[in-house]
């Protein structure tokens, strides 16, 4: 089976309080170029998500940046990124992303990242879809989503084996080491998303 060739990178439009986050973008976005990935990303300049464009460019990598219609104003699209595709929602965005990706990884967010992030780990637990699911845990960033997934499952409302949907991986040089042993998985058919 071959090896994936792109990756789909979940990240906030902000910078975040910490300098490691903006490191932790800088490296994905860097590693995933000189992988020779195409970095599949929501298509801002704005915080996390305009420094991992920014390194994959300067790294001499192809990105492709997703952006809706009505956002591509407010987060400013990503003038440098010559593969834009403009989206009429945001459901739009979601479904081209998963598309043009082999894999999926999150660095740290906000509430649009959260949502990509639980909407992909959802798709996979309906057998949407196999495609692998990174969380890239940077100064415990992954923490809270993993613990409300195991609220979920306390309470009785996921299974058990909701924790093999993902994977969590702690700093950017395990995600990378990751990537690189992933084979590709079947497209699936996005008309189900």
């Amino acid at each position: 089976m071959p090896n994936i060739t792109s990756v789909a990178v979940f990240c906030g439009a902000s910078l975040g309080h910490s300098p490691a986050f903006r490191a932790a973008a800088q490296a994905l976005g860097t590693g995933i170029a000189r992988a020779g990935w195409r970095l599949v990303y929501g298509g801002g300049q704005l915080g996390l998500m305009g420094v991992v464009a920014d390194a994959a460019l300067a790294a001499g990598g192809e990105v492709v940046g997703v952006i809706p219609e009505f956002l591509q104003r407010r987060e400013v699209a990503h003038a440098g990124v010559r593969d834009m595709i403009v989206t009429d929602s945001m459901h739009a965005r979601k479904t081209v992303m998963f598309e043009r990706a082999d894999a999926f990884v999150t660095l740290p967010g906000g509430l649009g990242t959260l949502d990509e992030t639980v909407e992909i780990i959802t798709w996979r637990q309906l057998g949407l879809h196999r495609k692998p699911i990174l969380l890239c845990d940077v100064m415990g960033s992954a923490a809270p989503l993993v613990a409300a997934i195991e609220a979920a499952i306390a309470h009785g409302f996921a299974r058990p084996d909701a924790r093999h949907l993902f994977e969590i991986h702690e700093g950017v040089e395990a995600v990378l080491a990751r990537l690189a042993t992933l084979p590709a998985q079947p497209q699936a058919d996005a008309d189900r998303l």
